[in-house]
């Protein structure tokens, strides 16, 4: 099958009408898919196909209600103080260790991104928090915003919620289980590398105690104590054991929506006063632009595979060269990302994962989610140091974006190396 058939005209119409659409219209991604996928379904002679547009908008239903639920998990840490609390011990606990407190920040970046898949959660909530503490221990903005970046994007890919993992798992119709000690280990080195090259050689000179104690003076925030962990102890605790029971008598499926309202609502425990409501209300709104976005790739998948463009994209993907296969995935995902980390993971991962089929799929899925949410850092949207640039108040997100480079590529070898060592490494863990 060629690229010149009507199927390859027709991708490259949806791809070239997404482009038009969001940077000419100036539309939202998620318009924007729409119009990508009239336009293919009407030039494939379909007409407008609702119900294939109604059944793509809900593909990705139990995703959307794991970011919804997350989300407000989220915002009941965050009404409740622990964020702020646990910032605080974090940078009181490992002063003086700067190699922890290093690995520390990172991880604390990551945090909202682990629980809700999301790299703009990272950024909003805990890498707003650590901004000026950054700045304070002596990070130059730029470097500060690098490191928000980077820390964003692990915590997205990181589990126990991998939004690009999961997607790629949905379009190949494999369950999304055992994936957490492989995201680990495509995600927990890297942030081990960029805590001790971008964090630690700076902080390690700092001795301004004074202005440190002033500015976490400043952030207010409780102590940090049992009754207040609650909602996360909760949550771990409920992650533990469906992970481990599940299937035994003793422990009924839950399902990780049903965990995070759980755990959410174990915070009206925490004897601090918060509206669930409201916090509720906020969460779904901040969730909004990605679960339009989700919808919006539902649709844009389904016609696709309507048209028999999906069915293009597969055959090629599966008729490269190995050295082919291996330079399309580290250019081709990062670049796409730049639409969508999730579209890449969609309209790419899925036909990637199935050329890589003899190799562990689950550790290919990965790695592949991984070099998806790469999308992140390309421009123009620059989407991580975009608003991590807001956080720090700088005007030129691109000066952090360029800091973001070697980082990227080191993800991208990373995962690059994760692929081609999957068979060893899942023999080593299973």
């Amino acid at each position: 099958m060629s690229w010149f058939w009507p199927e390859g005209f027709y991708a490259l119409l949806m791809v070239a009408v997404f482009f038009a659409a969001t940077f000419w219209l100036e539309l939202p991604i998620a318009v924007a898919m729409v119009f990508a996928s009239l336009a293919g379904a009407l030039a494939a002679g379909e007409g407008i196909p609702l119900r294939h547009l109604v059944e793509g908008e809900f593909g990705y239903l139990d995703t959307i209600m794991v970011i919804a639920s997350a989300m407000i998990f989220m915002k009941s840490a965050q009404k409740t103080g622990f964020l702020d609390a646990f910032a605080v011990w974090i940078i009181r606990r490992f002063r003086r260790m700067p190699a922890f407190l290093s690995l520390g920040i990172l991880l604390l970046i990551m945090a909202p991104g682990m629980i809700t898949g999301s790299s703009i959660a990272s950024v909003l909530t805990t890498g707003a928090l650590v901004a000026p503490v950054l700045v304070t221990l002596g990070l130059e903005s730029g470097r500060a915003g690098a490191v928000i970046s980077m820390g964003a994007l692990l915590g997205m890919v990181a589990p126990p919620v991998s939004i690009p993992a999961m997607i790629i798992c949905a379009g190949v119709d494999i369950p999304y289980v055992g994936f957490t000690v492989p995201l680990l280990i495509c995600t927990l080195p890297l942030a081990a590398i960029f805590a001790l090259t971008m964090v630690y050689p700076v902080i390690r000179r700092f001795e301004d105690e004074g202005a440190l104690e002033a500015q976490l003076e400043g952030m207010n925030a409780r102590p940090l104590t049992l009754r207040l962990s609650l909602p996360v102890l909760v949550l771990v605790a409920l992650i533990a054991a469906e992970q481990f029971l599940s299937g035994s008598r003793y422990w009924h499926f839950l399902g990780m929506p049903a965990i995070f309202l759980i755990a959410a609502a174990s915070a009206l425990l925490t004897g601090v006063r918060w509206n669930p409501m409201e916090a509720a209300a906020e969460a779904i709104d901040d969730s909004l632009p990605i679960m339009s976005v989700l919808m919006g790739v539902g649709m844009f998948i389904q016609v696709m595979t309507l048209i028999g463009a999906e069915g293009l994209v597969v055959v090629s993907a599966l008729s490269l060269p190995s050295w082919g296969l291996l330079a399309s995935v580290l250019i081709a995902m990062p670049l796409f990302g730049a639409i969508s980390a999730y579209g890449s993971a969609s309209v790419l991962g899925v036909p990637f994962l199935l050329a890589f089929s003899g190799h562990d799929v689950v550790i290919v899925a990965s790695a592949l989610g991984m070099l998806a949410s790469l999308g992140d850092l390309m421009p123009p949207g620059t989407l991580s140091p975009f608003f991590a640039a807001r956080a720090l108040g700088v005007e030129d997100r691109f000066r952090i974006a360029r800091r973001c480079l070697w980082p990227g590529v080191t993800v991208a070898l990373w995962c690059l190396a994760v692929i081609l060592m999957s068979d060893a490494i899942a023999r080593h863990i299973r």
